[in-house]
């Protein structure tokens, strides 16, 4: 077979798996990845290019690299680079190394994982699983996703293809630089948990669940669950080509369960607290109880 002819194939094999469907974040598990055996690939091609269609003969993805092994499973890429072109967002995948699964039609990228989108996010992992057909990514491995002035990491993450939803398993760490509109200056804010975390940017929300603590440089929040809402982006004038993007303008803190709260020396306890960010008001529910300690000297004020 020619090297024409076997680019054709393969171009068929991309076509017929490119159903962009409704995707479900939640529940989707990385694909095991196939091993080959140790014989030479059945077929060789260098400077490979596909490309799927969806509705009115529109491209709806495209991959190319730099070669390709032809196993009877998989398909072995080098020097991968993909992209996902969605309504509102274009999505780029590269990778050093990559499979094509021929049965499930997955590809799993390896080795120096970045995606990136025109709404301006940026992930980055050692492995993913790209599973096209239902627009959406996964990964057991440790992801780093910057966002504007938000930076999240944690361990084992799935998603949409777009990263405007994704859930992380456990280890959760997000930094923040936020925007104090009171004083129009900006400040460092840590929320840590165990997780998982369910972030949506297009609803500008994420929950933390487990051990959650929120660090500002005016208080600290613990609670078993919080609701982090944020400012919607068109609020703050800005669109990045019509995406809904998140902003880093913090809106308002619902925590809840065990919520335990640190301001100065004073410490107060309830089964909910909501803190607002525009007038950092606290409003504690739920048999609340406040410890204030006064440093006044009580010996001088009863004259002894």
């Amino acid at each position: 077979m020619g090297h024409k002819s076997v680019v054709l194939v393969f171009g068929f094999l991309f076509f017929t798996c490119a159903h962009l469907g409704a995707a479900e974040v939640k529940g989707i598990k990385p694909l095991p990845l196939v091993k080959t055996s140790a014989k030479e690939s059945d077929q060789q091609i260098g400077d490979f290019s596909f490309s799927g269609f969806g509705d009115k003969g529109k491209k709806a993805w495209d991959l190319s690299g730099k070669s390709a092994d032809v196993f009877s499973e998989v398909v072995k890429l080098k020097k991968v680079v993909g992209n996902n072109y969605a309504q509102n967002d274009t999505i780029n995948l590269t990778a050093d190394n990559g499979d094509f699964n021929k049965k499930s039609g997955v590809v799993h990228l390896q080795d120096n994982v970045v995606i990136t989108t025109s709404s301006g996010s940026k992930l980055t992992t050692d492995t993913l699983d790209w599973d096209r057909k239902q627009q959406i990514v996964s990964t057991l491995d440790k992801i780093n996703l910057t966002r504007a002035d938000m930076n999240l990491s944690g361990q084992g993450a799935q998603g949409q293809t777009g990263l405007k939803q994704i859930v992380l398993e456990k280890d959760v760490r997000l930094d923040i630089l936020a925007l104090d509109k009171q004083v129009n200056k900006k400040e460092k804010i840590l929320i840590t948990c165990d997780g998982p975390l369910d972030v949506d940017y297009e609803k500008n929300i994420a929950i933390f669940n487990n051990n959650v603590k929120v660090e500002k440089p005016d208080l600290i929040i613990y609670s078993d669950k919080m609701q982090v809402y944020f400012t919607p982006k068109q609020q703050d004038s800005v669109l990045v080509q019509g995406a809904a993007v998140i902003s880093s303008s913090l809106n308002k803190i619902v925590a809840s369960g065990n919520v335990r709260i640190l301001r100065g020396e004073n410490i107060s306890y309830s089964q909910q607290a909501i803190y607002t960010a525009i007038d950092k008001k606290i409003t504690l529910t739920g048999r609340p109880q406040i410890i204030i300690y006064q440093t006044e000297n009580i010996d001088a004020a009863s004259g002894n």
